[in-house]
Parts: structure tokens; sequence; C-alpha cells
């Protein structure tokens, strides 16, 4: 991988919750401009990882991190960096979709840009606008933006979450399971978006779908018991992969 495309690097990196160690270690580059998907069983660190990636890993109570996640050359968790600012940089797509109840579809598209204080109409029509676009979503909700988000499918409200973390103009999207509870059709339209969205962003997916880390993704790390314990181009990793644990998990060998 050519050092110069690499937007986010991680570099003996551990996360403990309480006394559990959920990362040992993991030391990783993550290039720019593609799709990355961590895949790997239940409990062996992928979540953790990508919350340690913008620091929403330390909001939970009794975790520590160790070691460095380095963007664009400056390691995040430095005293002098502010996490609320990197959090806008790294933006984060959860399992479960989670639109804003009581807002409408407009008002959960620019919530974000309210929250950091911006209140030009004419700013935020067009942030809204240009985020739902890249969402996949504006041809089908723009004559019911006063709706609630909430009256949206499941499908919707997925990639209006995604519009909602586009519109702050992050450099990194991460996504944690972003299809493990839509249908087939919802789920082909979100990773639609994620290609697409890889020609303005790097992004960074967790995924239980092997069938879908292989169409979407550039890279594939295969983790487990908190272990990196493959990391390559997704064709290599799937057709030749390196280690026998990768193997057997990709085959359905596994356990």
């Amino acid at each position: 991988m050519d050092s110069s495309a690499v937007k986010l690097e991680t570099k003996d990196l551990k996360a403990t919750y309480g006394k559990v160690q959920a990362l040992k270690g993991i030391t990783m580059k993550f290039p720019e401009n593609r799709v990355t998907a961590i895949m790997g069983p239940s409990g062996c660190g992928k979540s953790t990882l990508i919350r340690c990636l913008n620091r929403i890993h330390e909001l939970t109570p009794r975790t520590k991190v160790e070691g460095e996640v380095i963007l664009d050359g400056v390691n995040i968790y430095s005293p002098k960096v502010d996490p609320v600012a990197i959090r806008r940089r790294i933006g984060m797509v959860f399992q479960k979709p989670n639109p804003f109840p009581t807002m409408t579809i407009y008002d959960n598209a620019v919530a974000g840009l309210k929250l950091n204080g911006l209140r030009n109409k004419t700013k935020l029509d067009a942030l809204a606008e240009k985020s739902l676009r890249m969402a996949f979503l504006w041809d089908e909700v723009k004559d019911i933006l006063s709706k609630p988000g909430t009256d949206l499918s499941g499908g919707q409200q997925q990639r209006l979450c995604i519009a909602r973390a586009l519109a702050l103009e992050p450099e990194v999207i991460l996504m944690d399971e972003p299809c493990s509870a839509l249908d087939p059709i919802a789920t082909a339209k979100v990773e639609q978006s994620i290609v697409e969205l890889k020609k303005e962003f790097t992004v960074i997916i967790v995924t239980h779908n092997l069938q879908q880390a292989a169409r979407i993704s550039d890279y594939t790390a295969f983790m487990y018991l908190g272990k990196l314990v493959e990391f390559g181009e997704t064709a290599k990793v799937f057709e030749k992969p390196k280690s026998e644990l990768t193997e057997k998990y990709i085959t359905g060998k596994f356990g």
C-alpha cells in the first residue's frame, strides 16, 4: 500500500472494558478514498475498533485506550486534540437506524449542522439536499421533508442517518453493521451509497456479511479474539488468504 494514500492508521491500539481487553495491539492502515471492511465472529473486537477510531469508546464508563490512532499524521489521542473536533472529522453510522424521533426528515438531515451553530437557511438547504443525494435518498423524500423521520422505512431511516453524518462533511465515515437490520432491497441501496461515498470519503465498515465485504470493499481485515489476523486487498484476502484462520472463516469451517 502506498503510504501517501493512508488516511488513518492505528499503532499498537489496545482497548479495555473494565478488566476485559477487547483489542490486543492492533496495527493497521486505512487507505484514503477506499472502503475497508472489518470482519470476524461476534466478540472479536470489530465494533470496539471503530469506536476507538473517533474516540466514542471513551464515552463508555470504565474504558481505557492505549496506543495511537493517527489521522493525517496526528495522533487523535494526544492531549492537545479536541475529541469533539475528531468526531466531526470522523463520522459514525450505527447498526440500528436512529433518526431523532421528534424531528422531521429535513431537521434530521441538518441536526449536526445546527448543533455546530449553522443557521443560514440557504446553506442548510443546500447541505441537506447534497447529503440526501449522496445517501441515495433525495428522490424518495424531496416532497415529504416536513414529515417525521420515523415515518420512513427502516432502509430509508438508515440512509437518513448516513445523510445526517455526511452533512457535517467529515473526512472518514465509520459504519457499524449498517445493513444488519435491513432487507435485501434496502441493503442494496445502502451498499450503492457506500460505493459512491468513497469518491469523497474514506469508508470503514464493520460487517458480519462476507458477501457484502466481497462486494463493496477494496480492503478487508479479519479479526479474532481482539487481534488482527489478516489485512489486505479484498480479492487477495478472499481468494488467497494467508492465514488458516481466515480461510476457515471465509469457507464456513470456523469453530
